[in-house]
């Protein structure tokens, strides 16, 4: 008996030592705080690069191409043969026209001495006021034929000239469409032969939503280059490409559509960018940064600092007891990995950076002052 009331004892004294958890104090959470800094509002847009002029070379008469004058890929200089195209068509087509013209000037010759002849004649009643109105007549209709014979002829040496196609500008050409011994100039053989696009300014069109538009022209800058047009104070625009890497150059909006896209409900703005190396080639993915208002004090935190639950966004703040408030706010644009903050938060106030899952409001914590690298601060 008193061996079973010993077991219990020592039973009892050993789920009762398991059952005592030493206490834990409040977790240590990383926190930030608020600063105010001068930002400048700056927007992203999707787009696409060109060239400042991007010119199809046409075939602008059909027949074989006889020579291709040029590297692919390469450089071209204005007025340089690229291409021509076998002429003897256009050649032959020039031969006639020159018999036409030279069968209308003896005609005209022959006209023009009837009507001399019949002139002094009719002044005299000599002939017929009829005869006299007949080579007058035949006089006119011959200086006529004459005209349109070297209409003819001088269209018969514009179209020969067109064998020949040389560059319009100071470029690079691409890759031909057709090769030597190809029917071009008719379809479906090729019509467009090549492009040539000058390279040392580079554009970049984009589209905004109509929504996007709205928004932006809440600004004081976007909305002065909207309403004005893009005067001496451009907007700059930093150009990013697929890589993330950025380009060397600002550049400037210089078109804003005229008009709302009926059919896509967007808004055409264009960028320019000095393209010194020629580094940026038409049809690239570009990335733009476009700064739609001046600096101004704004409060910025990281945006991890926040959560979002149905459009609505709150942040959980230390007060100076280091107990978590929870608090909604009103958040502007995000920024990279920071979030402009319009109302809910002062400059100096802490609010939990990580491990916002393990708090609620009230709780008390140990919070730990952290460092954050912005993204931003590196583009």
């Amino acid at each position: 008996m008193r061996k079973t009331i010993a077991f219990l004892f020592l039973l009892a004294l050993v789920f009762g030592c398991k059952n005592k958890r030493p206490e834990m104090g409040p977790p240590k959470l990383p926190v930030y705080t608020a600063k105010s800094e001068q930002v400048a509002i700056a927007k992203d847009f999707i787009g696409q690069t060109y060239g400042l002029f991007d010119i199809s070379i046409r075939a602008r008469v059909d027949g074989y191409l006889e020579g291709i004058h040029f590297e692919e890929g390469g450089t071209v200089k204005k007025g340089q043969l690229l291409y021509s195209i076998d002429p003897a068509p256009l050649d032959a087509k020039v031969a006639e026209a020159l018999s036409m013209v030279a069968q209308a000037k003896t005609n005209l010759v022959k006209a023009e001495s009837d009507y001399r002849r019949y002139k002094p004649l009719a002044e005299t009643n000599a002939v017929s006021q009829t005869d006299y109105d007949a080579a007058v007549a035949s006089y006119g209709a011959a200086q006529a034929s004459l005209e349109a014979a070297e209409a003819s002829l001088d269209y018969a040496r514009i179209q020969q000239s067109y064998a020949r196609i040389y560059s319009p500008i100071n470029g690079i050409i691409g890759r031909s469409e057709a090769k030597v011994g190809d029917y071009v100039g008719r379809e479906p053989n090729p019509v467009v032969l090549n492009t040539v696009s000058r390279l040392d300014t580079i554009l970049v069109q984009f589209h905004l939503t109509e929504l996007q538009y709205l928004n932006i022209v809440q600004y004081e800058k976007a909305r002065r280059t909207v309403q004005e047009g893009p005067k001496e104070e451009k907007p700059e625009v930093i150009l990013f490409f697929a890589d993330g890497s950025r380009h060397s150059e600002l550049g400037n909006v210089d078109f804003v559509g005229r008009n709302i896209d009926p059919t896509t409900g967007t808004l055409l703005v264009q960028a320019s960018f000095a393209n010194p190396n020629k580094l940026v080639r038409p049809g690239q993915f570009a990335r733009l940064r476009i700064k739609v208002d001046d600096p101004s004090e704004t409060l910025l935190i990281p945006l991890k600092c926040l959560q979002e639950v149905q459009g609505e966004y709150n942040a959980y703040v230390v007060k100076e007891d280091n107990k978590v408030e929870f608090r909604p706010v009103e958040v502007g644009e995000t920024m990279q990995d920071m979030i402009v903050i319009r109302s809910g938060l002062k400059v100096g106030e802490r609010v939990i950076m990580e491990g916002i899952n393990q708090v609620r409001s009230g709780m008390q914590i140990v919070p730990v002052e952290a460092e954050f690298k912005s993204v931003r601060n590196n583009q």
